[in-house]
């Protein structure tokens, strides 16, 4: 009876500490995720300036939103052109630079790690394509063009919507090696050597069939997180528009993207109970993606 009491206390005194460890994390997910979701579902439903009360509307603002905001067709368009384009290629482009990297020294990895992963983290770093792409002949592009004898006037590279958008998105796809990038590089090192050489004797060949049969089946937990991140990545998608093109004011909104729709509604025209309206839809948007890429990246 005793040792059965002392057992209870035992597993009781380690729930506690379990629970206590998890609590920060849950306080956090719970303020800074689920509250601002639900407030977002509660305030899509409303007229909310701010300033007043919010009023009850139902659904209008969703009505408004798909029949009446010619806007924000736009912007979805924008938007999951990103998505398409940037979200595999950065996957991609992610695993690639850390299997080769993972090749190196520790030295020359941890170097090259760093070089990679800077600029997802350095903050605004878009002067430096605003001087490259500059929309006068002081701009390297364009000044290197005309030297050339290529072009004969400077190009509006920022502002001209035939170029905007493919050159926002080539510079997205440079700032994209983040959060996925830092797991696959993890990844890789988690992989037992021991592997490699029983694969040898097994008749694995060259590193290429390392990679398929070996490397890839044990970073499957690595993949899918890297995977998620890169979609939400891409959905998100916003600051580096509005830094280079004017985003909601780019010229025919050519480089309008959802998150610039709310930035407008939400701190601009105050209209909260709409921006949350829209946000609701890049919320669904997001989860519909990461349910697809669950299927898809499902052994």
């Amino acid at each position: 009876m005793k040792a059965a009491k002392n057992i209870s206390s035992h597993n009781l005194k380690s729930i506690l500490v379990s629970w206590s460890m998890l609590l920060p994390f849950i306080i956090l997910f719970l303020v800074f995720t689920l509250l601002p979701i639900i407030s977002a579902f509660f305030l899509s439903l409303t007229d909310f300036n701010m300033m007043e009360i919010p009023e009850f509307v139902g659904w209008r603002n969703f009505q408004r939103l798909f029949f009446e905001d010619g806007v924000f067709l736009t912007a979805v368009r924008n938007t999951l052109i990103f998505a398409l384009v940037t979200g595999p290629i950065s996957y991609i482009l992610a695993f690639l630079f850390a299997w080769l990297i993972n090749e190196l020294g520790k030295r020359q990895r941890v170097f090259f790690t760093v070089v990679f992963y800077a600029p997802s983290v350095s903050g605004n770093i878009y002067f430096l394509w605003q001087y490259l792409f500059s929309s006068d002949s002081y701009g390297l592009v364009n000044g290197f063009l005309i030297k050339w004898g290529i072009i004969t006037e400077p190009i509006l590279w920022l502002t001209d919507p035939k170029y905007n958008l493919t050159i926002i998105i080539i510079i997205q796809l440079w700032l994209s090696l983040g959060v996925g990038f830092l797991a696959f590089v993890a990844g890789l090192q988690s992989v037992d050597r021991s592997q490699y050489e029983a694969g040898a004797i097994d008749g694995i060949k060259n590193r290429f069939q390392e990679l398929w049969y070996l490397t890839i089946p044990n970073m499957k937990d690595m993949l899918l997180f890297g995977a998620v991140m890169q979609i939400s990545s891409a959905f998100s998608v916003g600051s580096i528009t509005q830094a280079l093109s004017g985003g909601y004011m780019s010229v025919n909104y050519s480089t309008l993207t959802i998150i610039n729709h709310i930035t407008d509604y939400g701190t601009v025209r105050y209209e909260m109970g709409y921006a949350s309206a829209i946000a609701v839809i890049l919320f669904l948007m997001v989860y519909f993606s990461k349910k697809l890429i669950f299927r898809l990246l499902r052994w």
